[in-house]
């Protein structure tokens, strides 16, 4: 037998010799020697005699440490929708088995379970891959529950700080999806398994949120080969699926958007001429842009969705906007017979007649049928001496002078062959009376001139009436329309699964 192997055979007997003599040494202590040590420390010092906390505790190297990962959530934090990140306070559930950590009850008095400090055990690198902090916050250094048969279950409490695309396309009344995603970091599929404990959360120690309901949870393990490496990577997935409360902004943002949208149908009840119907318009713009900064302060900057509030904002500024522009108009047409009565062009005078015969409105200074041509019209004067004569009607009546000089020119003609004394005399009354007529004459076309400016003036207010009646049901439908499908409608439309 050659040296080398004689000195090898001896090492081996040595080597063994003395971890018989420690375990003896450990389970066959003295009376004295109980007395200073618990059978938890005599337990954790065999343990930890020849343990290595910086290796895989599998006595093969080519088994894999299969590692059970679980979620106990605890609290849902706070949801940033502005920067897209879900705060938790999880306890995360680990467990794993230890090849190294193996006794006999019975040596310990029937002691099955230990705990022992987790910086002295070796623990899988598990990290959450989409986290939002910055990897140098470590765990919870908890105690670690190992069973006698090697079963390692290691729960510290966590924080976790994940990052969450938010979809805001319905908020307030939308649903988010946050996914979790937790796994080795360096150790592939064959070096250490990771697997789901159980589908769902645990959620017994679950404390409600006042913001947000979750609704389902589900834990799903996935297999994933990275370009960086040619081995499998396990990971298990936890999806979160919660909802809006929306209390808040239904008191807060919805109701007071409605009220303000529904004030701009006031306007069109005011008077043109009162001068406060571009002032009201104005006012309720500028309060919804206000509710508008509100809602973009709580939403994320991004172009990917646009928020169902902020659209129903935007209708209804966009409302307000219109509503003033047809306050204008209508207090345009409504003071158009104030400086400058003219007569109503025809095609408005036919949409106005159109649009009151539409909403059950009543004219009273624009006639539904046209008037016959006033050249048409005649009326039968008296010329004395048992005769009568026609003559044209102008403005609905026929002039008054033209009647008198026309009966007094027929008398002259009756009484041209008689003769006549006083002509002189008789001739200088005929001037008086003919002043005077023309005086109350030019009277007459006056009032008829008045009346004339009246009517044109009370056609051109009543048409502004009517078109603001119709502004206002217009105004009212789409306002109506816009809150029942943008804030009823629609979030019921919506489908969100898991």
């Amino acid at each position: 037998m050659r040296c080398d192997e004689a000195f090898s055979i001896v090492f081996l007997l040595l080597l063994l010799q003395s971890l018989v003599h420690s375990v003896i040494q450990g389970q066959n202590l003295t009376d004295e020697q109980r007395l200073f040590m618990t059978d938890e420390q005599r337990l954790l010092s065999v343990l930890m005699k020849h343990y290595s906390s910086e290796t895989r505790p599998v006595f093969n190297a080519s088994h894999p440490v299969v590692v059970r990962l679980g979620i106990t959530l605890t609290q849902l934090f706070d949801v940033d929708e502005r920067n897209q990140v879900l705060v938790l306070n999880i306890w995360l559930d680990q467990e794993w088995k230890d090849e190294k950590l193996l006794w006999d009850p019975a040596d310990y008095n029937g002691l099955e379970l230990l705990r022992i400090p987790c910086t002295k055990l070796w623990r899988p690198d598990i990290i959450l891959y989409n986290s939002a902090n910055d990897y140098t916050n470590k765990y919870m250094e908890s105690l670690a529950m190992v069973g006698h048969d090697g079963n390692v279950f290691w729960p510290p409490i966590v924080k976790f700080r994940s990052t969450c695309q938010m979809d805001i396309t319905y908020f307030p009344f939308d649903d988010q999806i946050c996914k979790l995603k937790m796994g080795s970091w360096l150790y592939d599929g064959f070096q250490v398994d990771v697997t789901n404990r159980s589908v769902d959360i645990d959620l017994s120690n679950y404390v409600e949120n006042g913001e947000w309901k979750l609704i389902d949870t589900k834990a799903i393990r996935n297999v994933v080969v990275y370009p960086c490496c040619p081995t499998p990577f396990p990971d298990v997935t936890f999806h979160i699926h919660i909802r809006r409360r929306t209390t808040y902004y239904m008191y807060n943002v919805i109701i007071p958007s409605a009220m303000l949208a529904s004030l701009t149908l006031l306007g069109f009840w005011l008077r043109p001429d009162s001068g406060e119907k571009i002032t009201l318009g104005l006012t309720v713009l500028l309060s919804l842009s206000v509710f508008m900064l509100l809602i973009a302060e709580n939403t994320p900057a991004t172009s990917f969705y646009v928020p169902l509030l902020g659209i129903y904002l935007i209708t209804a500024m966009s409302f307000t906007s219109c509503s003033i522009i047809f306050s204008v108009l209508v207090s345009n047409i409504y003071m158009k017979g104030m400086h400058d009565p003219v007569p109503l062009p025809y095609c408005f005078k036919r949409v106005v007649k159109f649009l009151s015969k539409a909403m059950c409105m009543t004219l009273y200074h624009i006639p539904y049928q046209p008037k016959p041509s006033q050249t048409h019209l005649v009326e039968t004067v008296y010329t004395g001496n048992g005769s009568f004569r026609k003559l044209p009607m102008v403005n609905g009546t026929t002039r008054v002078c033209d009647s008198i000089l026309f009966v007094k020119g027929e008398n002259e003609v009756n009484n041209s062959n008689q003769p006549n004394p006083y002509n002189t005399s008789q001739e200088n009354t005929e001037k008086f009376q003919e002043l005077v007529l023309q005086t109350l004459q030019n009277l007459i076309d006056r009032e008829e001139e008045k009346d004339r400016e009246t009517n044109l003036r009370n056609q051109w207010q009543e048409a502004g009436t009517v078109l603001d009646r119709f502004m206002f049901w217009l105004f009212f439908t789409g306002t109506l329309t816009g809150t029942l499908y943008l804030l009823i409608f629609l979030p019921m439309r919506k489908e969100v699964h898991l």
